[in-house]
């Protein structure tokens, strides 16, 4: 009979260091750890200090020699240019250890920075992990990121090598980026040695030698590299998230822990098994991209998809069924966001009645809170267990889920279930003192935290105490905030700085979105509070219709108000509630609240470097100035 989640949560709090050691002997080591955690220098905690290990050897060479080698490993389907391909561990193997003896010849060695600027195509992937084979550190700039972005990251990495290629696609129009590449290289103050493009097919690029060589020329004359032993502190990336001082902070994670927690998750949390299909929808560029589609699931030894597509447009709402169905997908990780715009296309799931997805098992959101409302829709559709999980960039791995793997709980629309093995995590009030059951605070996480997440920033350890560990000593503070109710349920209401003082009552935006959500004839929504002299602030509400609503908006708008004033009273004060056509977003899917809450109080803002479509900020302005909002 295998253990409880709550046995085996107590383990991983009361005792972490035998914990993850017994965790520990599933991974490759060349020396295994004797020293487990190292806790001489708080907040600076080193897991597995004196192992030796390597991050694609337990990727790829690890299943090889366990007999795997002829599995599938990675499958690649792009609806966008109808390509699609299947690589075994052996292919993937050899196409990795190539590349990286390509990178050996353009004098990259160990401890050297890599940036990949890549569309989603296997190639980004094989870069990925070649940097990981020769003990390189990679950091991944989304592709299309603009290039003032791209050269941030270049000063701030002092990268050696750029990989690129010519262009990336998103529904109806190529992103070129040789433009952007060219400008990331003028504005840039660190000088990278050499750009290494691949080149799409029908979209080549001409190339300025010496700097600039093609993917087919690297490999030309590349010798096969064996995985480089790295001591278990080491870094295998370094993934940028945007700083509130412009400067970006440089998410670092270690070899050792990254490889331990993330190979563990993949059972304990998502129930996948090395003979199952895994797909998880998201980029490369991002922290999930990262975790779930290249290492978790290759550390693991199951197949990853890697999709180059949108959840609509390529070509219809009924793509991500087609992509289950073809390949027998067991579980799918997405962000919200995706299921949002599936249903606003496809509010009755026409589309979903023409595949069988009977091999499908469970649905993983997360990435932004999953209202309880798509949440219900996606469960009726599916018919299987939908699961809201929260973890962010710096954890790399989720902080809270329901770990089906281990023993799955009851659902609670809202919430994102209990905390996961490894975190112990707390509610705190500004006073510092623990908020009682269902109490609002801010979330924490008791230090250590736990293997696989971030132990410093790039270059920046002041930083990283100052930014995350300083405002509640002893403790990681994620910048959530919520409550965790009696039963140990955690509930994210919306970041710290979306929390609203209306006239003296602290809102979360969060409760008001989920009360909006549940308007049969709203697709997805935002609340934000603006400025307000009499009250502080006062919070309005920004719709966008699901396809085919007839209802006037004016009375979509009138019985939104209504519901909120029903489910939370007048104490929200909440009479605005605005039909827009969309709402700005990030490339992963966040919606750009922050920015929104500026314009609204006309207050300057700097453009988002990881926005989707920058046009939508004048429409969102164009739509508060008519509804008196902006005078």
């Amino acid at each position: 009979m295998k253990k409880r989640y709550q046995d085996i949560y107590d383990a991983s709090i009361k005792n972490p260091e035998k914990f993850w050691k017994e965790i520990s002997e599933d991974i490759f080591w060349y020396k295994k750890p004797t020293k487990i955690l190292n806790k001489s220098n708080p907040p600076f905690y080193k897991w597995f200090e004196d192992g030796v290990t390597n991050s694609c050897y337990n990727a790829l060479d690890y299943h090889i020699e366990n007999g795997k080698g002829d599995k599938t490993a990675l499958i690649y389907d792009s609806p966008i240019t109808n390509n699609k391909a299947k690589f075994s561990y052996n292919e993937l193997k050899e196409k990795v250890s190539k590349f990286a003896g390509a990178l050996d010849n353009q004098g990259v060695k160990k401890g050297d920075r890599v940036i990949i600027y890549m569309p989603m195509i296997p190639e980004a992937v094989v870069a990925m992990l070649s940097c990981g084979r020769i003990g390189a550190i990679h950091s991944v700039v989304f592709g299309g990121f603009a290039s003032n972005e791209l050269a941030s990251r270049i000063d701030d990495s002092k990268a050696k090598i750029l990989i690129t290629a010519s262009c990336g696609f998103e529904p109806g129009r190529t992103v070129e980026y040789r433009p952007l590449v060219d400008g990331a290289l003028k504005l840039s103050k660190h000088k990278i040695e050499k750009v290494i493009f691949y080149q799409r097919k029908g979209h080549e690029v001409k190339l300025n030698s010496p700097i600039e060589i093609s993917w087919d020329e690297a490999l030309s004359n590349s010798k096969n590299m064996d995985c480089v032993e790295m001591k278990a502190n080491e870094f295998s990336y370094i993934l940028y998230t945007s700083g509130t001082t412009g400067v970006p902070k440089g998410i670092v994670r270690d070899i050792g822990g990254h490889i331990v927690a993330l190979k563990w998750t993949m059972k304990n949390i998502y129930n996948i098994d090395d003979n199952d299909i895994w797909w998880s929808a998201s980029d490369i560029g991002w922290i999930v991209g990262h975790s779930y589609i290249v290492y978790a699931p290759l550390f693991k030894g199951c197949t990853t998809i890697l999709f180059e597509g949108k959840p609509v447009g390529t070509p219809d709402a009924g793509v991500f069924w087609r992509i289950i169905s073809d390949y027998k997908v067991k579980s799918l990780f997405t962000a919200p966001t995706a299921f949002r715009a599936i249903k606003k296309e496809d509010p009755d799931g026409k589309f979903f009645t023409k595949y069988n997805l009977s091999s499908f098992k469970s649905l993983f959101l997360a990435g932004e809170r999953a209202d309880p409302d798509t949440i219900k829709w996606a469960e009726n559709l599916l018919k299987v267990p939908v699961i809201d999980h929260w973890w962010q960039t710096e954890t790399s791995w989720a902080i809270s889920s329901n770990c089906t793997g281990i023993d799955m709980q009851k659902t609670k629309y809202g919430s994102a279930c209990k905390a996961v093995p490894g975190y112990d995590v707390k509610v705190l009030k500004s006073d510092k003192s623990i908020a009682k059951p269902n109490e609002m605070g801010d979330i924490v996480v008791k230090l250590p935290l736990p293997p696989g997440t971030f132990p410093t920033l790039w270059n920046a350890d002041e930083r990283y105490k100052k930014t995350y560990m300083s405002n509640y000593e002893g403790y990681y503070q994620t910048y959530d905030a919520g409550h965790i109710d009696e039963d140990g349920y955690i509930w994210i209401m919306s970041r710290t700085d979306d929390i609203i003082n209306v006239a003296g009552h602290r809102l979360s935006t969060g409760a008001i979105e989920e009360v909006l959500s549940e308007h049969q004839s709203v697709a997805e929504c935002a609340v934000l509070g603006i400025a307000d002299k009499l009250k502080g602030q006062l919070p309005i509400g920004l719709v966008v219709l699901k396809a085919g609503v007839k209802k006037e908006n004016e009375t979509i708008s009138k019985e939104c108000i209504q519901m909120v004033r029903d489910k939370i009273g007048p104490v929200a004060a909440f009479k605005v509630v605005i039909v827009i056509k969309r709402l700005p977003k990030t490339r992963s899917g966040k919606i750009l609240r922050g920015t929104i809450r500026k314009i609204a109080d006309k207050e300057e803002y700097k453009m988002p470097a990881t926005i989707d479509d920058p046009a939508i900020l004048k429409e969102i302005e164009e739509d508060l100035k008519k509804n008196n909002i902006l005078k």
